[in-house]
């Protein structure tokens, strides 16, 4: 039995991780501790095998206001977590990073992959706040003390907000959408919960980039979603070369349209995809 320790209970992976090994999982027992305020400082790790840190500030903001706060909570606590985890004698210490460290998304039309060799850029303090966290945890790894850090792409699935919910509104209605290719790494939520699972088992350290065993286009999303609503979308492509001239200058049309894959080598998604694509989007539309 592996005793975790777990930060971010509430956030939609620390929620959906808690019902994946509630489901059925007997060698996991999972705990909780909040890390809002100066609590969680008095609670004891040393009876834990590993510490499974979900908790941060999830979602982009340019505002400068919020600049100190990023760093904050997403490196300062997060590397204050990881010391006192080694400091009592933790095995293991999980941190949940992202795609975010590597930059904005390629522009239309450019399909190079994130690989081994790729030097992480962050677009912003929000990522920059992400890739410090979890530079510095990699450093601690230690022969007594294991750590590794998951470079999410996207997470979807029933229940999850962003853009994904948002594409699966927009096929309820929609009449048309632009017929443009695009390739993105995504991953549903229980092919991650399978990966964290096989993490603490066998008590795994390193980087992890999870990815589904294929890359999703914006169009596939809503072509599956419309087909499982019994809905007709004509996809056009009129305006393709306006929405290339265009993305060149509003990034937003690349978070729609634009690319973001990791190279296949580095996921080892087979390992871990328990469920396919679409699957994944009927699941994501009957349980939300």
């Amino acid at each position: 039995m592996k005793k975790v320790l777990v930060t971010g209970e509430n956030g939609y992976i620390g929620n959906k991780f808690k019902e994946w090994i509630q489901s059925g999982n007997k060698e996991i027992d999972l705990n909780y501790v909040s890390v809002r305020g100066e609590e969680w400082r008095k609670t004891d790790f040393s009876p834990y095998d590993t510490v499974l840190h979900l908790a941060g500030i999830a979602h982009v903001s340019r505002n400068p206001k919020l600049k100190e706060l990023y760093y904050k909570i997403n490196r300062d606590l997060t590397i204050e977590l990881a010391e006192k985890a080694k400091k009592e004698n933790v095995k293991q210490f999980i941190f949940m990073s992202s795609i975010i460290v590597y930059g904005l998304d390629n522009k239309i039309g450019d399909y190079s992959s994130i690989n081994e060799n790729t030097v992480p850029i962050p677009a912003d303090f929000y990522g920059d706040s992400k890739l410090q966290a979890d530079l510095q945890i990699q450093s601690m790894n230690s022969k007594e003390f294991k750590t590794a850090v998951i470079r999410t792409p996207v997470v979807y699935g029933p229940g999850c907000k962003g853009n994904f919910k948002k594409l699966i509104k927009l096929a309820k209605i929609t009449p048309f959408f632009i017929d443009l290719g695009n390739k993105r790494s995504m991953i549903y939520i229980d092919n991650l919960n399978c990966l964290i699972e096989q993490i603490i088992k066998k008590s795994n350290s390193g980087v992890f980039y999870p990815q589904n065993t294929d890359y999703v286009s914006t169009k596939q999303i809503i072509e599956v979603a419309a087909r499982y609503n019994r809905r007709k979308i004509y996809f056009i492509s009129s305006f393709n070369l306006l929405i290339k001239l265009a993305s060149k200058k509003i990034n937003i049309i690349n978070k729609i349209f634009g690319n973001k894959i990791y190279n296949k080598n580095l996921s080892k998604s087979d390992e871990y995809q328990v469920c396919d694509f679409e699957t994944s989007i009927h699941k994501s539309i009957v349980n939300s």
